[in-house]
């Protein structure tokens, strides 16, 4: 019999992973009352990457949940060493991130105004001020700064320790030296875990099982057929020997030279995310694995090494003390994963850090323990949701590839429309070499290539970045005025398609979307799937095929989770859901002179008599078939063309052929998004969430009441009663040349009130545009509007007209042409 405590035959919940991320959970598990905990760690606590990580405390993240689960951290590493008696070392001692470049600058200054948005302390600084804090640094080439007071550094084993020993405290066994070889399940559901401890073996019944596995979370997940895309990367610092009258200085980051510098009891401590990294363990991890560090590579190194001891000269003459190299994992995409995995109900994960596991995992185990506990998220949290990974994404050649390049992303320009470079093409439509050939610069989302904009006869196909006008900003006119004027063509096979059929679709639909989905067959239907509190889980048309039969379209990027969500809420309903993504292309033909196209490649009658708006039938079109929507998302007339994928190239040819005398220009999602701003509607991720009630995203139209029982139907009802808190306003900068992405601050009335949820240029009425969420508790809509508005950008404010009604087209008369 192996030593060790002894391990319980059942618990409510056990935990895989005794890294700061494991022990977050059951810190906060514990903390709302869960006593029966289990957590189990392989080796020891902390030995995989948390004992090494170099601690840094940033508050200010990309958006304003994520900056709000890492202010969270921040001020939990403060009590916890009260709370406990161990010392977690945390020391807010500020943060400089400096700029060397005028492109860097202004990401920086609007990371600022983000920063002040969020009510975060921050400063924008010179290079004097930068010289003041942190004399020793050479600041010749330093262009601006931005210095958080609040940031902070600390000791990342002592916090894992320290919210162990909390979550003993308050209920919750963990026990080191137990290794879980699988995760058991029965008819789709988590029945518990199985271990190793020695020679001895055994098993815990549990109805909830937490990976927070690290590096070893991916192949773990996969035993049970659990999407869960990381890769583990060599990160390397330094630490310098103790250098005589080194004052305390703030965490210093500076990121033109993929570097980070931390002074830490007297020595200097030097960090690199360089733009090519070396991904690690890709044939397993060894069993032994603990505290281990990996080989030295000095040559990879040096020239960060290099820019080091021009910025900090006194590493010229320090002594380095430890030379470092040690494992951590990276996703596809930079962000974290989190949420209950779609595959099985109770296995949740909270795992794949991207080197910012210190400063993420106390907010992540907060937000985490509440959404186990609550059964919904706290908050949005769709940017680290779980549900967002593809299942091709678990392939490991894919994964090498594209973290060599996400670990550097972290300090590279955050750059507007920065596309990845790496493991790209693994997902096409049947079109995509048409259109290439034709000038497309593709982009990529969930994995789809998407062609984003078109290039002239020989202007280079690639992207520009800059914080201005890139270099398809022209191109992008053109096409959104094709649309707005003549006719315009986009590929858009990578939206989501699942057919929901079977005797009980209908009923199983009305309980789960907000509008009435009792319709004749061949109506198109646009509609919210909400939950308990009004929130937004899903955005959808829905296509009522049959009595029986319907076909919901969806964003691909959402694909995952809203076939999660339908499966969630099936219960013992007689319906069955399929995903056929990979059936039909769509090819969407958009502008006024789309009937004319229309008619020219078909003998179907287009007229509004003959296919209304909101309706979808069969067509001949070409020697094929398709099946013709006639809905939009650019605020035109126009056509979703759904085709079988064996048809689409010739569909497409038939189309590309006829268009020239109809003006027809093809166009890309950059031109997509463009039109749908000017017209006011929403995009799941950014202008609508979970947490956006529909009613205050202005979606009230889609919403019927009065047709019985749905999910969310109470809180609008509520609401309704109670009335708006908050309204989405449309915003067009007076100024034509600044441009709005997302995130900026909203101003009103000389005070920042709120953050711009998405922006992009209306080229028809010349001028950024933006939508964004204003306070407006017990106001009227002529009160939100009478305000003055500004929207501040890198620390400029700008002045803005404010809209409740779509700018373009507000009566939608041109949709019904």
């Amino acid at each position: 019999m192996a030593e060790g405590p002894s391990i319980p035959a059942h618990a409510r919940a056990v935990i895989i992973g005794g890294g700061v991320s494991g022990c977050s959970v059951a810190y906060h598990l514990a903390k709302l009352g869960w006593r029966d905990i289990v957590l189990l760690e392989r080796k020891q606590l902390t030995c995989g990457t948390t004992w090494h990580a170099a601690g840094l405390i940033g508050q200010l993240r990309g958006s304003l949940n994520m900056t709000r689960l890492a202010k969270y951290s921040a001020d939990l590493y403060v009590k916890l060493e009260a709370e406990t008696g161990v010392s977690t070392g945390m020391r807010q001692c500020g943060s400089i991130t400096v700029a060397l470049t005028e492109e860097r600058k202004e990401e920086i200054f609007r990371q600022a105004s983000t920063a002040r948005a969020f009510d975060i302390d921050v400063r924008e600084i010179g290079p004097d001020e930068v010289k003041a804090m942190y004399p020793h640094l050479n600041v010749s080439d330093v262009t601006a700064a931005v210095y958080l007071p609040l940031d902070g550094q600390c000791d990342p084993a002592n916090i894992a320790m320290a919210l162990a020993k909390g979550a003993r405290q308050n209920g919750a066994t963990i026990i080191e030296g137990v290794k879980v070889t699988d995760v058991t399940s029965a008819d789709g559901k988590v029945t518990g875990v199985n271990w190793e401890r020695g020679g001895e073996t055994g098993s815990i019944a549990a109805d909830i099982v937490i990976n927070c596995g690290g590096m070893w979370g991916r192949d773990l997940a996969s035993k049970s057929g659990v999407t869960l895309p990381l890769h583990a990367c060599e990160h390397f610092y330094i630490v310098t020997e103790a250098i005589e009258g080194l004052p305390r200085l703030p965490v210093l980051r500076v990121p033109d030279e993929c570097a980070y510098y931390k002074e830490d009891a007297g020595k200097m401590l030097l960090g690199a995310f360089e733009p090519v990294a070396k991904p690690w363990g890709m044939a397993g991890i060894s069993e032994d694995f603990c505290f281990d560090q990996l080989p030295e590579d000095f040559d990879h190194f040096e020239p960060i090494l290099e820019q080091a001891v021009n910025r900090l000269p006194l590493l010229g003459t320090a002594g380095i003390h430890t030379f470092f190299n040690g494992p951590e994992s990276f996703t596809p995409d930079d962000r974290y994963y989190l949420g209950e995995a779609p595959e099985i109900k109770g296995y949740w994960v909270a795992a794949g850090y991207n080197s910012i596991g210190i400063v993420s995992s106390g907010g992540a185990g907060f937000a985490l323990a509440q959404w186990i506990n609550d059964g919904e998220p706290p908050f949005d949290l769709w940017e680290v949701d779980i549900r967002r990974a593809q299942p091709f994404q678990k392939n490991r050649h894919y994964l090498k590839n594209r973290v060599t390049e996400t670990l550097g992303l972290l300090y590279a320009d955050h750059f507007p429309y920065r596309q990845m470079a790496t493991a790209r093409g693994v997902r096409r439509s049947p079109i995509h070499e048409q259109l290439k050939a034709r000038g497309a610069v593709f982009g990529e989302v969930a994995g789809w290539e998407r062609a984003n904009w078109f290039a002239d006869d020989g202007q280079e196909r690639e992207y520009r970045y800059s914080w201005k006008r890139q270099n398809w900003f022209d191109n992008q006119k053109r096409e959104h005025m094709a649309v707005r004027e003549k006719v315009g063509l986009f590929d858009m096979t990578s939206f989501g398609k699942i057919r929901v059929e079977g005797r009980d679709a209908l009923a199983f639909l009305q309980r789960l979307c907000a509008n009435e989905m009792d319709v004749e067959p061949g109506r198109i239907v646009y509609t919210q799937m909400l939950n308990a509190r009004g929130g937004i889980e899903c955005d959808l048309t829905v296509t009522r095929l049959s009595e029986t039969a319907f076909l919901l379209v969806v964003p691909g990027a959402t694909l995952q989770r809203d076939l999660a969500w339908l499966r969630r809420h099936l219960g013992d309903a007689f319906v069955v859901i399929t995903d056929v993504t990979a059936a039909e292309a769509v090819l969407c033909v958009m502008g006024p002179n789309s009937r004319a196209l229309m008619q020219a490649v078909s003998p179907n009658d287009f007229s509004n008599e003959a296919h209304p708006f909101g309706t979808a039938r069969e067509i001949e079109i070409g020697m094929g078939l398709a099946r013709a929507h006639r809905v939009t998302y650019v605020g035109e007339l126009g056509w979703e063309l759904y085709v079988s994928s064996d048809q689409a190239a010739h569909v497409f040819e038939a189309l590309a052929e006829a268009g020239a005398d109809h003006g027809l220009k093809l166009c890309g999602l950059h031109t997509l998004d463009s039109c749908r701003i000017e017209k006011a509607f929403r995009h799941f991720g950014h202008d609508i969430t979970d947490e956006d009630h529909v009613l205050e995203a202005g979606l009230g139209f889609a919403v019927k009441t009065g047709k019985g029982e749905f999910i969310g139907r109470d809180a609008v009802l509520r609401k309704r009663e109670e009335g708006l808190s908050r309204r989405l306003v449309q915003f067009k900068l007076d100024d034509p040349e600044p441009l709005l992405f997302h995130n900026e601050a909203l101003v009103r009335d000389g005070e920042i009130v709120s953050i711009i949820t998405s922006g992009n240029y209306g080229h028809h009425l010349g001028g950024a545009i933006g939508l964004g969420y204003v306070p407006s508790k017990d106001e009227s809509a002529e009160a939100v509007l009478a305000s003055r508005y500004e929207i501040e950008i890198a620390g400029v404010r700008h002045q803005a007209s404010a809209s409740l009604k779509p700018m373009y087209d507000p009566g939608a008369a041109r949709v019904r042409m």
